[in-house]
């Protein structure tokens, strides 16, 4: 059977090569998305309780359930989730101006380039 291929470590910026997933310097990173302090306690416990749902479903029906992100690119996408377009963590509100309906890939992405800044 053939060695499996070598490829970059999955920490942003890391050019170590590695059979799978993290180098050995970033070995930690695999596993600490559990265990990040703001993912502990329940939804509610997070601040997304039953006034968040009730929010969530008005914004939702305002944007037609229609990923926004993909509307201004000129692509129709159903969207299921509610994203603060300027994140709590840089000062955002749950004001419904900073809210728009998003679909999991672009929700996905927007928050990773967040991440790196």
């Amino acid at each position: 059977m053939p060695a499996r291929s070598m490829r970059p470590c999955k920490q942003p910026g890391c050019r170590a090569l590695v059979a799978t997933g993290y180098c050995d310097a970033h070995a930690d990173k695999a596993s600490n998305w559990k265990r990040r302090e703001d993912r502990k306690g329940s939804t509610t416990a997070r601040g997304y309780g039953a006034a968040w749902q009730r929010l969530r479903e008005r914004i939702l029906k305002r944007d037609h359930y229609l990923c926004q992100v993909c509307m201004r690119k000129g692509r129709v996408t159903e969207a299921k989730q509610v994203d603060h377009i300027r994140s709590k963590a840089a000062g955002g509100t749950d004001d419904e101006g900073n809210l728009q309906s998003i679909c999991e890939p672009c929700h996905k992405l927007k928050t990773a380039r967040e991440r790196l800044g």
